[in-house]
């Protein structure tokens, strides 16, 4: 059984989500958190095989959420899921950055939702393929610059991408493609969860 807590601060999304995650046998929303205290708070005290977290929450927003319960030793090992409409390359990033364990957007399809949950609870990574190509160009290209911060040099690039092994440069080429997991899979004869976990461990790193 994967034990879930929703966090969401509309509570007609909280109850769709609920009911949809419940269709499935093995799947049980045990709390519900209308913002991110509150999923800071619940995931503490049910110690959840799941987060789902909405981003944009008053008070803790789901990043900072995200954040706090990894900071924590007694939560830190438990799986998150970010499921937004905040899909923005800066938002994949950020969560991801902050401990998320995949991503998702909220028009996914029903089924999505449902093997992103088994995915993520199970230990592996799910994202979306648009917040795959985020980490992809996030991973790929310099960071938008300020007077207060500094550029990241050619070298630093060439670097960070030299971390990469082989396998990872060949998951990252096809994920910023707009291949699908299985597409990779396939393309690579590997299985689609370790294509999976490969673009997200590594390319976020």
């Amino acid at each position: 059984m994967i034990r879930v807590v929703l966090a969401d601060d509309q509570a007609m999304i909280r109850s769709g989500l609920r009911a949809l995650l419940e269709t499935e046998p093995s799947i049980k929303v045990v709390d519900e958190a209308q913002d991110g205290a509150d999923a800071v708070r619940l995931a503490r005290r049910h110690r959840p095989d799941l987060v789902v977290m909405d981003l944009r929450m008053p008070r803790v927003d789901g990043v900072e959420a995200t954040r706090r319960i990894r900071a924590d030793p007694d939560t830190a090992q438990i799986p998150i899921l970010v499921l937004t409409t905040f899909d923005s390359n800066a938002h994949v990033v950020a969560a991801i950055q902050a401990g998320a364990n995949g991503f998702l957007g909220k028009a996914a399809e029903p089924n999505a939702l449902i093997a992103a949950v088994h995915d993520v609870a199970n230990g592996g990574a799910s994202l979306s393929p648009a917040a795959a190509r985020a980490l992809v160009q996030h991973t790929a290209k310099p960071e938008p610059t300020s007077p207060h911060t500094t550029p990241e040099t050619n070298t630093e690039r060439e670097r960070r991408a030299a971390t990469l092994t082989e396998r990872e440069r060949q998951v990252a080429a096809l994920v910023a493609q707009g291949l699908t997991n299985q597409e990779i899979a396939a393309h690579l004869f590997i299985s689609p969860l370790t294509a999976k976990t490969v673009s997200y461990v590594e390319i976020a790193r």
